[in-house]
């Protein structure tokens, strides 16, 4: 699944660069495939729930690091958790943009590294963070250098965390740049 999912991300690189031009969807359906590309990268995929005791509390996952409505003894196919990924991606998409209203009309990767960020650290955090009063006040490199910030997870810096956030940060600013 990794190896597909690599394979399609060096396929729609060039979708980072451009600024979207959204049809209704269309432009929204890219952008939330590319974002799953993305986060199923760090996410990892786990067919079957298990408990995260990185969180605190402990919580029950699946998928792609999928955990509402997650209890013990849950599976699912690939398929399935890629359509849940999907779908949780879209909610949070649309979360955030209700806090940073500009975020549609930024460079696909800024959407994605963003998306992606909100998926891991939760709607709430991000719109009332330093990240999102930075991207409305119209500052968006800014913006992208919070992103290295939130690489702690019970209060301890996780490694994995640091290199997610560099990659998030990587793609923002690089996606500004060929804007």
């Amino acid at each position: 699944m990794i190896q597909f999912l690599t394979g399609l991300l060096a396929r729609i690189g060039t979708l980072f660069r451009a600024r979207p031009k959204f049809s209704a969807t269309g432009g929204l359906t890219a952008m939330l495939a590319a974002a799953a590309i993305f986060v199923a990268h760090w996410e990892g995929e786990r067919t079957k729930a298990y408990l995260d005791r990185i969180a605190v509390p402990a919580v029950w996952t699946v998928c792609y690091g999928e955990t509402k409505g997650v209890k013990q003894g849950d599976s699912y196919t690939p398929k399935q958790c890629l359509g849940m990924l999907t779908a949780s991606l879209a909610g949070y998409y649309a979360q955030l943009v209700k806090c940073v209203p500009t975020l549609s009309q930024q460079p696909q990767g800024v959407q994605v590294a963003l998306t992606s960020w909100t998926y891991n650290v939760g709607a709430g955090a991000a719109c009332s963070s330093t990240l999102a009063k930075r991207a409305n006040a119209g500052d968006w490199v800014a913006a992208c250098n919070e992103l290295p910030k939130w690489n702690k997870a019970g209060g301890k810096v996780v490694r994995g965390l640091t290199n997610r956030r560099a990659d998030e940060q990587r793609l923002c600013l690089a996606s500004l740049k060929g804007a």
